[in-house]
């Protein structure tokens, strides 16, 4: 035993050489998740390729947010980035400090920076560790200083030099390959965000690639960007000094929300979008002098908010969530500012707008009288899907929420939406079931459009998912940051995904919205010898392997997920799954599409399928 036990203490023995002290490019590199999230190959919008551009625009925004340069240049070549601003430059004797040093930037000082997003110092230097190749220069007052990096080591340091270049920044960098791997920039994700910097700064020109983003009208322009519905009424537009808020609604189930701090989007909401949906509510309600449920108030708003907060404290550092319950030095708490606000100006609009108040009333009464209306089978409904979870009879939970984990485990949990006992048996054998749950279907889900939101609580196979969910008051308390349809590569695997698709967009378009919706990508073929496996996605991939694999193949054609073993499902749904994300558009009108595909045109709807096909002949 005292052999043992002197064993013992010298695997674990912790001396002063397990004592060590980071640079602090090696710690961003070993530790890239604390200061951009997850890596990823650019696939999703927020995938850590994307904050590095974004990190970079947001010093530039600041510049045009404190009155320096209208015009911002983008361009993504491939692998290569360059952001170029046009506000005061950075000052020549600190641009290999700004990039390179911890902890350094002008933003601690408020007078600089009144409200900017990037008060830590970490942003740009952090780009700069997670770069192959870095390379900065500042123009300002006829002079410029450029400094090139490698992996966050200075290369090259030019001494200032005279310039005719107008004053601003220039940064041109290439993400690492030996980090992000084979990555690939999005032209989709990075419209977005550009569309997203210019109606937040009504007047600021983002040029990308050579195409031109300029709002006029802020939020809006966002509004109606964003929305796939018609609204009910004009949209209601407020604002003040340090925030901009506005508000309509429209014949969607749901509540649709927009935040933003100091130019951030705040996906995940925080403390100021809570108290925009607390004071909304609560200033309607009091407006009618009706005792109207808030729920009934907010059902189909679709709402944004901006503010802007001095030092504002976020709850990570890619900064989606606001944590911070006050405007900055004065003290005045984020919930009476915003409270105040909307109160005085909401209250005025809607005494000024006889018409806007008698549309958003009907709207209340209609929603109440639904809920009514459904009032005597959501108890029964919610007991029985409380039961069935409880007995675990659809739901095979995973352990992150028994534990009520936080943080990149919630980022990383998801829950698989499949057909049958089989699929659903190789999946469950499959997962990690930490993070990843099984929600089994039993046939095919009812076509639920053009039905009442009853339907969700009458029919035992929505009304189960929606509590596995747990979005029945809204996307706040949802369980999983990913919702990954999994049914077969054939016909009835597809018409499941559209009708589960078509449930969403009913009664919870946000769910689609807010990108938390995905279709699994499995093989459907498997070409193998004794040597060499590979799995198919296509047909092309299908032929290339049988090249690659040479003389007699051994092929097998992958009809269902239950025909996959469990031991081979581990590759499809592990860190490098493929998941097609389910988007929408502007231009996808919900209503009309939803008509087109679901509704009872069914001459319409065939006519357009056999012209579409031999449109495909004609084609091949």
């Amino acid at each position: 035993m005292d052999e043992l036990n002197s064993t013992t203490q010298q695997q674990t023995a912790y001396n002063d050489d397990d004592i060590k002290t980071l640079d602090w490019m090696e710690h961003i590199r070993r530790r890239p998740g604390m200061y951009i999230g997850k890596l990823g190959d650019g696939s999703y919008a927020d995938d850590g390729i994307y904050v590095l551009l974004k990190e970079v625009l947001d010093n530039s925004i600041d510049e045009y947010m404190m009155g320096y340069g209208k015009t911002i240049e983008v361009i993504v070549e491939e692998e290569t980035v360059t952001v170029r601003d046009f506000g005061r430059g950075v000052p020549l004797g600190k641009v290999v400090d700004v990039s390179s040093r911890m902890n350094t930037g002008a933003k601690y000082d408020s007078k600089a920076f009144k409200k900017s997003v990037g008060l830590n110092g970490v942003g740009i230097k952090a780009v700069n560790a997670l770069s192959s190749y870095f390379l900065i220069t500042s123009y300002r007052d006829g002079e410029c200083k450029r400094v090139e990096y490698n992996k966050a080591v200075v290369t090259e340091e030019d001494e200032i030099k005279p310039t005719d270049e107008p004053n601003g920044t220039s940064v041109f960098f290439i993400p690492d390959k030996e980090i992000f791997k084979e990555y690939h920039y999005k032209d989709e994700f990075i419209e977005s965000l550009l569309k997203n910097y210019v109606f937040l700064n009504s007047g600021l020109t983002i040029v990308y690639n050579r195409k031109k983003f300029h709002s006029r009208n802020g939020l809006v322009d966002l509004l109606n960007e964003n929305m796939t519905t018609e609204p009910l009424y004009p949209i209601i537009h407020l604002k003040g000094e340090d925030i901009e808020l506005v508000i309509t609604h429209s014949n969607q189930y749901g509540e649709e929300y927009y935040s933003f701090v100091n130019g951030q989007h705040t996906t995940q909401g925080g403390t100021h979008l809570s108290a925009f949906r607390e004071a909304t509510g609560r200033v309607i309600k009091e407006y009618y002098n009706k005792n109207f449920e808030y729920s009934d108030i907010r059902a189909g708003i679709v709402a944004a908010i901006s503010i802007k907060v001095e030092e504002p404290v976020f709850e990570s550092q890619t900064k989606t969530k606001l944590g911070s319950k006050d405007m900055g030095p004065n003290g005045v708490s984020v919930a009476k500012f915003i409270g105040d606000f909307i109160k005085k100006e909401l209250d005025n609009y809607l005494h000024k707008n006889l018409e806007t108040s008698d549309i958003l009333l009907h709207k209340i009464l209609d929603s109440e009288k639904e809920r009514k209306a459904i009032a005597g089978v959501t108890k029964l409904a919610r007991e029985r899907a409380k039961k069935s979870n409880l007995h675990n009879k659809k739901l095979r939970d995973c352990r992150i929420h028994l534990n009520d984990a936080k943080g990149d485990q919630k980022e990383d949990s998801c829950i698989f939406i499949t057909e049958g006992d089989s699929a659903s048996g190789s999946i469950t054998k499959s997962r990690d079931p930490n993070l990843q749950a099984v929600f089994s279907l039993r046939g095919k889900p009812l076509n639920c459009y053009g039905l009442t939101k009853k339907i969700v609580y009458e029919n035992e196979e929505f009304n189960l998912l929606q509590a596995a969910l747990n979005i029945e008051e809204g996307l706040e308390g949802l369980r999983y940051n990913k919702v990954i349809i999994a049914t077969d590569a054939d016909v009835d695997g597809m018409h499941i995904r559209l009708l589960l698709i078509t449930f969403f967009l009913q009664f919870f378009p946000d769910l689609i919205k807010r990108n938390h919706v995905y279709i699994l990508q499995t093989p459907l073929f498997r070409v193998r010898n004794k040597q060499k496996t590979y799995y198919c996605y296509s047909e092309e991939e299908r032929l290339a392997a049988i090249e690659a694999v040479g003389k007699n193949p051994e092929i097998t054609r992958f009809k269902g997920l239950g025909e996959i073993s469990p031991d081979e499902f581990k590759h499809f749904i592990g860190k490098d799954m493929r998941l097609d994300p389910v988007t929408m558009k502007k231009e996808d009108l919900v209503k009309e599409m939803l008509e087109f595909y679901m509704g009872k045109n069914t001459m319409e709807r065939q006519n357009f399928i056999i012209e579409n096909l031999v449109v495909e002949e004609e084609i091949v």
